[in-house]
């Protein structure tokens, strides 16, 4: 029995201790051939049996079991590598052909490219990737384009304050400015009064409400800077209002020293009302000329978020006069809605006051608007247009035509 767990040492040292130690396996075999040499002398007793052999051949195919995983397990990841290089070549190749691939893809997006059930799904996965890419390119493109914007802007800043720096521009803005003041103060005394209605706030919202008085300002501001000025008065106007609120955010220490008048009445108590007219977009009374002796209401709203009528009801309701501005008398609207800004009826209303001129006064409307001016009242035109449909496929067409293109302009004319 000595002598074979001696030869079962021998075979141990010779042959499977080098394998082992060679694959980094010598600390787990060691104490299997300890075991198996115990167990071969607890056996002493015993007579040499073909179970020792069984035994024997069991150590074998598991040794041989563990060295296969192992051979696997080093096989497997060179696959995986080789499998993806594989995958790498493809899609280059695919590329050079001029179909959509990403120039950069990962290896988690790689291994699920491979894993795609078909042709088309790979095709539609590398789709999305070259797409997602474009997208971040873009993306990146636009903010560096902002980014040089602002670089820009803010030299231009920088220059332009270098130019008010000097002397004579700091002394011209300074006289303008006196000069603006002088006739602001004038037309509180002498000038014509224009009134903005205050009272609309709770028919809008926050964000409206900062829109209107946006708009006010400006009208404000083209007031100040016109030739012959109105007396602006701000009525039904309550402190710590949101109207009051937003003007303080747009004027802050200006607002104080503003050449307005502000109250919390109304127009009625103050003015006669014989001298009142609303103008509104839904007055059936248009308005033929301006009339420097009348006093004009504006409603300070934003026309596009509430519904129509509610400055109508309004005047209505106090007994007022009302008028519309003769956009379709003297417009051919093509599309958009005839409503306009608070700073395009203080433009239009300050070119009827010094030029009384309808052409000039209406030129302030977007031109998108509209497709021209026209001297004539626009319904007769369009009868005419309706005539001329009729009698398209009719006699008497050329005689209608010559009519027609005496009377308007040759661009009006259907062909």
């Amino acid at each position: 029995m000595q002598s074979a767990n001696m030869l079962l040492r021998r075979i141990v040292r010779s042959s499977v201790l080098p394998f082992a130690t060679q694959h980094g396996m010598k600390k787990d075999l060691f104490p299997l051939s300890r075991t198996l040499s115990l167990s071969l002398c607890l056996k002493q007793d015993k007579s040499c049996e073909p179970s020792e052999k069984l035994d024997l051949d069991e150590w074998k195919k598991v040794m041989k079991s563990g060295l296969q995983e192992e051979v696997n397990e080093m096989a497997s990841e060179p696959k995986e590598l080789s499998s993806l290089a594989a995958a790498r070549e493809t899609l280059e190749m695919w590329r050079l052909a001029g179909r959509a691939v990403p120039e950069n893809m990962s290896e988690e997006q790689l291994k699920t490219f491979m894993e795609c059930p078909s042709k088309s799904a790979k095709k539609k996965y590398l789709k999305y990737l070259h797409l997602k890419e474009l997208y971040k390119k873009n993306d990146k493109r636009k903010m560096d384009e902002k980014r040089e914007r602002k670089l820009e802007a803010q030299d231009q800043d920088s220059k332009t304050d270098e130019t008010k720096k000097s002397p004579f521009v700091c002394l011209w803005s300074r006289t303008m400015d006196k000069v603006y003041n002088w006739r602001a103060a004038q037309s509180m005394i002498f000038g014509q009064p224009l009134v903005f209605d205050m009272s609309y706030e709770k028919e809008m919202s926050v964000r409206e409400v900062s829109n209107t008085v946006r708009q006010i300002v400006m009208s404000e501001s083209s007031n100040r800077r016109s030739v012959d000025p109105f007396h602006i008065h701000f009525c039904n106007f309550k402190d710590d209002s949101l109207y009051h609120r937003e003007f303080i955010k747009n004027y802050r220490e200006a607002w104080d020293k503003l050449l307005i008048t502000v109250t919390d009445q109304c127009y009625t108590e103050i003015f006669p009302k014989d001298k009142l007219i609303y103008l509104t977009a839904d007055s059936p009374k248009v308005m033929k000329a301006f009339d420097h002796d009348k006093i004009y209401i504006v409603g300070s709203l934003v026309d596009k978020s509430i519904k129509r009528g509610v400055s109508l009801a309004r005047a209505k309701r106090l007994g007022l006069e009302t008028a519309a501005l003769p956009l379709d008398k003297y417009l051919m609207w093509s599309t958009g809605a005839k409503n306009l800004t608070l700073d395009q009826m203080m433009h239009i209303l300050l070119t009827l006051k010094d030029t009384a001129d309808w052409k000039k006064a209406l030129e302030f409307v977007p031109k998108r608007k509209y497709c021209d001016f026209v001297n004539k009242p626009v319904k007769e035109l369009k009868k005419t247009l309706d005539l001329i449909s009729t009698l398209k496929l009719g006699k008497g067409r050329e005689k209608v035509e010559k009519q027609f293109a005496k009377n308007y302009p040759k661009r009006y004319k259907l062909k």
